[in-house]
């Protein structure tokens, strides 16, 4: 019988359901938590930012895009100045969007 240690499950967890990383500069990092590492109040959050991408026309997507970047982000602040370097170019914030969605498909349950 194989015997695993807490940690050995962490980084098995780690390995599978792991961050998005967008590096800004040589030493600063914006880390996208994986959506099964998020609480649960966090997933619907995103569950409900992703319905709104999907449905509401009438809305700004690129203030929803940037909303759903600040919530996953592990470090708000690193999420606001990937924000604010992107300085509200869509089509760089939904790449990023669609760069983390990719990511985590395969671990989403």
């Amino acid at each position: 019988m194989a015997t695993y240690t807490l940690d050995d499950i962490r980084a098995a967890a780690d390995a599978k359901y792991g961050s998005t990383d967008i590096q800004l500069d040589d030493t600063n990092t914006v880390v996208l938590r994986n959506p099964l590492r998020l609480a649960k109040a966090e997933r619907d959050e995103l569950g409900s930012l992703q319905d709104r991408l999907d449905g509401d026309e009438g809305l700004d997507q690129g203030d929803v895009l940037a909303d759903a970047i600040r919530l996953v982000a592990k470090d708000k602040k690193a999420a606001e100045e990937l924000i604010e370097q992107v300085a509200g170019d869509l089509a760089v914030l939904a790449s990023i969007f669609e760069t983390y969605t990719k990511g985590t498909q395969a671990g989403e349950a």
